[in-house]
């Protein structure tokens, strides 16, 4: 897993307009949209370019290797909301 979306995710959605390989959901126009509290970062999809790091407004994303260990459990996170997507 390249990145990873933490706790401060405000939902604006500004990673999903940037990322290369549409790997950030779910979008405004997903039915699930509202009831996530996050927005995700797909393992699978992930090219690793960080281009939505520089464009987070909240400073939210992280390699994994710089996720700090408090938000540690986001990684899971991300991995069960896309196997309940596949």
């Amino acid at each position: 897993m390249a990145h990873i979306i933490g706790a401060n995710c405000e939902k604006c959605a500004a990673c999903v307009d940037v990322c290369p390989t549409d790997a950030i959901h779910p979008t405004k126009d997903e039915a699930d949209f509202e009831s996530q509290k996050s927005l995700y970062i797909d393992p699978d999809n992930c090219a690793d370019c960080a281009v939505c790091v520089e464009e987070c407004p909240s400073n939210s994303i992280f390699s994994e290797s710089d996720l700090p260990a408090d938000q540690k459990a986001f990684i899971q996170k991300a991995v069960d909301y896309y196997k309940n997507k596949k």
